[in-house]
């Protein structure tokens, strides 16, 4: 009976994540396709991809990088709407875009000599803009969600790991069970 249970839950552990990846595509496709009631399912989806693309294939060009200059600062000029835009525009670029954010792994001791510590991302390295020197502002995301919160550390208690940012993020948000953080982590100073 015992090898049973076990082949059912080494079977739950290998179709679980199958069937909630398919899920959620599906799910996407659906509402995608929705949205835009084409009859081909999965049309939807992909005429989004490549209008996505072509406006990134557009704004990059020479000609219109001023118009989307005009535009941004003319949603900021907008209370509210500067406030949901510009989030938006640097979550998006720290993950993302040309000005990466998160790719400065590190550990930030909490309570300095007690050994406990967070691992985060450096997303300032210099606080003096606020007025507080010697400061780093460390990014620490939430395991099993898209939140986090930022830190405000005296630099000396930041540790710099080695890796990539992406694997690391990744073992953060999956509890620490993903393989992201095999490497050795190296000394020193960020």
């Amino acid at each position: 009976m015992r090898k049973l249970i076990a082949y059912f839950l080494r079977g739950l552990v290998v179709t679980a994540p199958v069937a909630v990846t398919l899920w959620v595509c599906w799910a996407l496709f659906q509402r995608i396709d929705g949205l835009l009631h084409l009859p081909i399912p999965g049309a939807g989806f992909v005429v989004t991809i490549a209008a996505i693309t072509l406006v990134g294939v557009i704004a990059s060009s020479l000609v219109t990088v001023g118009l989307v200059s005009v535009i941004e600062s003319s949603i900021e000029k907008l209370p509210f709407v500067r406030l949901v835009y510009s989030s938006t525009r640097d979550l998006l670029n720290a993950f993302v875009g040309e000005k990466r954010r998160f790719d400065i792994p590190v550990t930030v001791s909490l309570i300095p000599g007690s050994g406990v510590k967070v691992i985060g991302f450096v997303t300032r390295e210099s606080l003096d803009i606020l007025g507080i020197s010697g400061y780093v502002g460390v990014y620490v995301p939430q395991a099993y969600a898209f939140a986090g919160h930022l830190l405000l550390v005296p630099a000396q208690q930041v540790e710099r790991l080695a890796g990539e940012s992406a694997d690391l993020m990744a073992f953060v948000v999956s509890g620490g069970v993903a393989d992201g953080a095999r490497r050795e982590p190296r000394t020193g100073p960020s």
